[in-house]
């Protein structure tokens, strides 16, 4: 378990009313880090780091739906956009970065299915 460090402002606000005027305000807070994932299931359970992981990966996707959006794109456009999308693996114009996703999937794979992608990796690069 590792301490970090999270700091949260709020800005300045200027009001025709100076009495209504808010100073800018901050806090910084000291919190407890997991150093790893099972770590982070040890101190805070399943539930939990799923919970907030999917609550980022949503916020993310609303960004993109947002920015879609303001390109003019249609809701059908959209859902193709990101039919495909997985949480942690960046998008580059909408798609999913191609080497991104392949280290990701690698990660994930099985040691069989491992040695199944390096193989493909390797005739690619004879071929």
């Amino acid at each position: 378990m590792i301490q970090k460090e999270v700091e949260a402002k709020v800005p300045a606000k200027e009001n025709e009313d100076p009495s209504k005027s808010t100073p800018e305000m901050s806090a910084l807070i000291i919190v407890n880090y997991a150093d790893s994932l099972d770590e982070a299931l040890d101190m805070y359970g399943e539930e939990a780091v799923l919970s907030n992981a999917f609550a980022n990966w949503r916020v993310t996707l609303q960004a993109g739906i947002r920015g879609a959006l303001k390109s003019g794109l249609s809701a059908e456009q959209i859902a193709t956009k990101f039919a495909d999308a997985k949480m942690g693996v960046a998008t580059a114009g909408g798609r999913v970065d191609a080497q991104t996703a392949f280290i990701a999937k690698f990660k994930m794979a099985t040691p069989e299915k491992q040695a199944e992608m390096l193989q493909l990796l390797k005739t690619a690069a004879q071929g």
